[in-house]
């Protein structure tokens, strides 16, 4: 029988099957994402996050698979918090 401590850290981020792993805090990678239908266009993740850019409409796009590391993690924190649609999280 399987359990989390064995499965390696580096498969579960892979994948991204471990969703469990994620929730419990053991995968300490987040990725930033953003609610399209919630988002409204008011521009402050992109001013506070570097790998966030706005479209043509003032809508944030998020470059590539914008992981968050240790490093970025209370700008990240921060920039979530301020968002006034609540469109912006970390999954």
């Amino acid at each position: 029988m399987s359990t989390l401590t064995d499965v390696p850290a580096e498969r579960a981020t892979q994948d991204g099957a471990d969703h469990t792993r994620r929730r419990l805090g053991l995968v300490r990678e987040r990725r930033l994402a953003v609610d399209r239908v919630a988002c409204s266009g008011h521009g402050v993740c992109a001013q506070l996050l570097a790998g966030v850019t706005l479209d043509e409409w003032g809508y944030p796009v998020v470059a590539g698979d914008r992981v968050v590391g240790d490093d970025g993690r209370a700008a990240a924190d921060t920039a979530v918090k301020l968002c006034p649609a609540r469109a912006l999280y970390l999954r």
